[in-house]
Formats: structure tokens, C-alpha cells, sequence
């Protein structure tokens, strides 16, 4: 049992023999006390003042009276009209870090044999991964990663769209301008030739159309009929069919478009489980189509297409089939939507897709269930905000859209010039100083971007997230170097930080104690973070810590310190932070250097 839930437990039994009143314990709330009171937990009174038939104050003062005797953790307290703020004895505080520092793994919950599948990444084969494609990986990626830390079985997924119009273009261009150009020979990544050949589909394309409409066609009938536009329409028909040549373009277009991928897939830290593919998935859920019609879920207008009434749950009528039988993208996501059920039995489905999607899935979740599927309940669309960047911050290589390859890198220059700066190198070989410019930069970017709620838009600031102060990445792993220096310097001195090295210790400061409240929120927090599909918490949670540790570093002496069984106390605490500190930023994605 916690220590919360310890302290809960007693109140319980305050209600049943001071009043004679049943209260689950389930629904009994402690929050912390704030800072200008004294305590550790308060237990706000007002929604009992019809069970204790007391004012707020006498109602507090009562509980907090039967605390003190009744409770071995609770060794004092105080009112503040109806708050009763519970002061925890250092007994108890002493004890748990005890409990914490002998834990087999920290940050790790037992299995609850559930699975949950997080989609996340889903590119597109046209075109690099962008500024938006780095908040969704880092996203499920982090998600996926404090899933599995919280007794989840999880499975990574990527389904990457490999086909459709989109994809004929690159290569209808590089059909007509290629002239054999590979990545090797032109000294880019295949992703960003691909992406090159879609840039070009798109400005010849345009040509195309000013040509038609200076003849006197309609600029909307010189869309349509443009050149390139009808070639990339004839490829797509050909690829359908199964057309020998343009299939092996698009094998060998799509391959490098992978090899490219893979290698930022791999300077981003995030990886997959499984893939799908839509050249695979496209023609999925015309049997579940039939099945709605079937059970009386979709229905069939007159023109033959078919359609679910959405109007009970507040939507409205949405096409799940053409007329002509051909899919539309809700048909093939309930198709792969059974798939992924049908290959790993989950429980849950997370898919990791920008807020421009929420009407889509939305509708998605609601025919599944519907439909009665066993995993409908565990449908999820973690919907998040789209990225903003300071005009003239970086740099694109198209001018519109910011290049993930581009801003990694970028970032990792602006933490070598920041780094130098600050002098923060000394010692460093060129090789070691190169991996903590790319640890410093990435965790910059990646922490930036995890701090703000998914689902808000958010404004990133490369020059603000490298800053070693603040509620920022950098911050947080220089609090994890410090304390590497300080076990550093306690192993040359031969200080042990085992339990038994402080076993004489009876009181704890203040500042100690707040950091033992703050490691032993850890477990909680995660879940929390779990619960909401959110790692914001988990990284103002670290950021709280990272501040708390200073704290204590900057008022209480360690090596100073006199009395070696506290010297010993203050080096086990910091040891825990540490191991706190990394395991949390390895769940969002983020290495910690143990020197700069």
C-alpha cells in the first residue's frame, strides 16, 4: 500500500467511527498542500459537510485529530478552513525512499495484459518527413514507450501511403526528367529525390496550365486536362492493373524513398514494430460494407452508393462506398482497422494523426462500433496541433515547408554554437563533443515539442529550446551531468549510498524531503501521462524535479557535509534523481550525457 493510499485507508475509517458514515475509498481525493502551507497532502472537506453536520473548520479539525492518533504516517497538521493540510512524518518519508531506491526498475509498472497498437509517422513516398511528421513521431513514439511502461504490451505501427495520384507524380517527373538520376549519383537522400521530382511535376504542371488557359481553356478545364496531370492519371490506372514498367518505377522510386526514411527514422531515435502499407490496404473493407448492409448499420441510395446515417450521434450521413464500388479512405481504414485486430488481437488503437483528421475518425470509431467490434471502445485518435515556426528562423528547401533533415540539423549546429560558447566542452574529444551536440540538440527539439499539450497549436523556437535555463531540454540534461559529476567524484572518494550507509539517519530537511515527494510522484505521473495519451505531463513532471534537485543542491552541502551517513543520504538522493531523470527522458525519447 502507498503512503496516499495508507493515509486514505484512515480517513475511511474517520468517516465510519467519528460519524458513522461509509465512504469508498476510491472516492476519497488527497492533492498536494501548496507551498506557503505546511503539510504534504490536503484533504479538502466541503463535500462532506452533509455527513459530518459540522462547519468546514470543526470537520477538518475532527479527521485531522483522529489522523494523528490513528495513522503511522501522519504526524501533525493544520485547517485552513475547509483544508485540512496533513503534515507526514520523516519516519515515513525515510521509508519510501527506501522503497524507491530498491525498486528492481524504476519507472516500470507490472504487465496488465493488455495490448495497444500506436500508429504514428504514416508518410506519404513522395517527399521527405517535415517539421509537422517530427512532433508525430516524437508523439507516438513517447506515447507508445510510456504505454509499455505502464504494463502495456504495445506495438508500433506505421502505415505508410505508397500509392494514389500523389505518388504517380514524382514519378511521372522523373519519367520525363530523370535521365537516371539515383541517389548516389546525385548526392541526395532518395527521399529527397523523390521530393525533388514532385517539386518539378508541380512547377511544369503549372506551366501546363498557364499554356492551356492562353489558348482560352478554363483555368478548372486546364487542370483537369493538363498534360502531366492526364499521364499521372493514366499511371495510376496502369499501376492498378498491374502494369509491368510502371510498377518496377514505383518499386525503385519507393525503395529509395525507404532508404531515406530509415536513416531519419534513425537520427530521430523512434522505430516501428510493424508496417502496412495502402498499396496493400486500398482495396480492404468492401466485405465489411457488405456486412453493414447486411445488419441494417449502412444503406444503399438509389444511385447505388452506399452510406451510414450518423445523425443520432450528432454527424451526418457519410459515404462509405461510390456508386461505382470504388472505396473511399473510410472504406479501406475499417478494412485496416480489422487488420490490425486480426494480426495482434488489441486492445486499444492509438492512431497519432494531426487535428485536421478529427472529423475523419471520429466518424471511423463510430461506424466500428457500430459495427459491434470487440476493440471499437479502444479506438483512439490522438489528435495534435499543428507546428508554427518564427518567420526567417530556418530555412526550407521548397520555401514552404520546413525539411525534417534540414531542422535535426540545424539544431544540432545551434547546440555545437551555443555549447562553445558557454564553455561547456573542456575535456572533450572532437568525437565526444560531436555526440553531445546531437544528444543536446535533439533532446532540445524533442523536449520543445513534447512539452506543449498534443492537442494544442504550438509555436516552436529553435534559439528558446537550447537554452540551458528554463523549461527546456538542455536544462534538464545538464541537471542529469551534474549529478553524474557528483557520483563521479563520490566513487574516487569511496562513498557508499547504500541504504545500510544511511541507516543511522532519523531527520530529513526540508529540501530534502520535497525531493522525495517529487521522486515518489514519478509512478503516478506516468500513468497519468499514460491515461491521458499525453507526454506533457511527463515532461513538466521532469522539469519540476530537474528545478527541485537545484534546489536542494544550491542550499544543502554534499561533499561538505560533515556527518558521512547524511553525505552518504544526500548522494543517494541525488543518485535516485538521476536514475529518475533518465529513465523519464528515455520515455520521451531523449538521451541524457553523463558530462558537459
Amino acid at each position: 500500500m502507498s503512503l496516499e493510499q495508507g493515509i486514505l485507508s484512515s480517513i475511511q475509517q474517520a468517516f465510519a467511527e467519528l460519524f458513522n458514515h461509509e465512504v469508498v475509498v476510491e472516492n476519497l481525493q488527497l492533492q498536494p498542500t501548496r507551498k506557503e502551507f505546511e503539510g504534504s497532502y490536503t484533504f479538502v472537506v466541503f463535500p462532506y459537510l452533509k455527513v459530518t453536520k459540522l462547519n468546514p473548520e470543526a470537520s477538518a479539525k475532527a479527521i485531522g485529530d483522529y489522523l494523528v492518533n490513528a495513522s503511522e504516517a501522519v504526524s501533525a497538521y493544520n485547517v485552513v478552513k475547509g483544508f485540512l493540510n496533513l503534515v507526514v512524518n520523516q519516519a515515513s518519508w525515510l521509508d519510501i525512499f527506501q522503497g524507491l531506491m530498491s525498486k528492481p526498475q524504476i519507472g516500470q509498472l507490472p504487465a496488465n495484459g493488455k495490448k495497444v497498437m500506436v500508429e504514428y509517422s504514416s508518410p506519404n513516398t513522395n517527399k521527405p518527413l517535415h517539421l509537422g511528421h517530427l512532433r508525430n513521431n516524437f508523439l507516438g513514439y513517447s506515447v507508445a514507450e510510456i504505454m509499455k511502461a505502464t504494463g502495456y504490451e504495445v506495438i508500433k505501427a506505421n502505415l505508410v501511403n505508397d500509392r494514389g495520384i500523389h505518388i504517380c507524380k514524382s514519378m511521372v517527373a522523373y519519367k520525363h526528367l530523370g535521365n537516371g538520376e539515383t541517389p548516389s549519383s546525385s548526392g541526395l537522400k532518395g527521399d529527397h529525390l523523390a521530393g525533388k521530382y514532385y517539386v518539378l511535376f508541380d512547377k511544369t504542371y503549372k506551366t501546363q496550365i498557364s499554356e492551356l488557359v492562353a489558348q482560352g481553356i478554363s483555368e478548372e478545364d486546364a487542370k483537369k486536362s493538363a498534360p502531366w496531370m492526364l499521364e499521372a492519371q493514366e499511371m495510376l490506372r496502369l499501376w492498378e492493373s498491374g502494369d509491368e514498367e510502371i510498377v518496377g518505377l514505383w518499386k525503385l522510386m519507393n525503395g529509395w524513398v525507404y532508404e531515406g526514411f530509415d536513416a531519419t527514422y534513425q537520427k530521430m531515435g523512434v522505430n516501428f514494430d510493424k508496417f502496412y502499407y495502402e498499396s496493400d490496404t486500398y482495396l480492404l473493407g468492401k466485405d465489411i460494407v457488405e456486412e453493414g448492409l447486411s445488419k441494417g448499420v449502412f444503406f444503399k441510395k438509389e444511385n447505388g452508393s452506399v452510406w451510414v446515417d450518423l445523425t443520432d450521434e450528432g454527424l451526418d450521413e457519410k459515404l462509405v462506398l461510390r456508386a461505382d464500388g470504388t472505396s473511399v479512405y473510410i472504406t479501406q481504414d475499417m478494412g485496416t482497422a480489422d487488420l490490425k485486430y486480426h494480426d495482434f488481437q488489441i486492445d486499444k488503437s492509438v492512431y497519432v494523426v494531426g487535428n485536421e483528421q478529427d472529423y475523419h475518425f471520429d466518424v471511423l470509431f463510430k461506424i466500428m462500433r457500430k459495427l459491434g467490434r470487440s476493440y471499437g471502445e479502444g479506438l483512439y485518435h490522438l489528435s495534435y496541433g499543428m507546428v508554427d515556426l518564427p518567420t526567417g528562423k530556418m530555412k526550407s528547401r521548397e520555401g514552404t515547408v520546413v525539411d525534417a533533415d534540414d531542422l535535426i540539423q540545424e539544431m544540432i549546429d545551434t547546440a555545437e554554437s551555443h555549447t562553445k560558447e558557454l564553455g561547456k566542452i573542456d575535456g572533450f574529444t572532437e568525437g565526444q563533443a560531436a555526440e553531445l551536440y546531437e544528444i543536446l540538440g535533439l533532446g532540445a527539439l524533442k523536449y520543445f515539442l513534447l512539452k506543449v499539450d498534443p492537442k494544442k497549436r504550438m509555436l516552436f523556437n529553435p534559439q528558446e529550446s537550447i537554452e540551458f535555463q528554463g523549461n527546456t531540454g538542455p536544462f534538464i540534461q545538464y541537471s542529469h551531468a551534474r549529478i553524474a559529476s557528483i557520483l563521479r567524484k563520490a566513487a574516487q572518494i569511496g562513498v557508499s549510498y547504500t541504504p545500510e550507509a544511511f541507516a543511522d539517519l532519523t531527520g530529513i530537511q526540508d529540501a530534502e524531503r520535497d525531493l522525495i515527494i517529487i521522486l515518489h510522484d514519478f509512478e503516478k505521473k506516468l500513468t497519468q501521462a499514460a491515461e491521458d495519451y499525453s507526454p506533457a505531463i511527463l515532461a513538466q513532471y521532469l522539469f519540476d524535479l530537474a528545478k527541485e534537485y537545484n534546489r536542494f543542491y544550491a542550499e544543502l552541502p554534499i561533499f561538505n557535509e560533515q556527518e558521512k551517513f547524511i553525505q552518504s543520504f544526500r548522494i543517494a538522493l541525488s543518485f535516485q534523481t538521476a536514475q529518475t531523470i533518465k529513465r523519464g527522458m528515455e520515455l520521451l525519447g531523449i538521451k541524457v550525457p553523463d558530462r558537459m
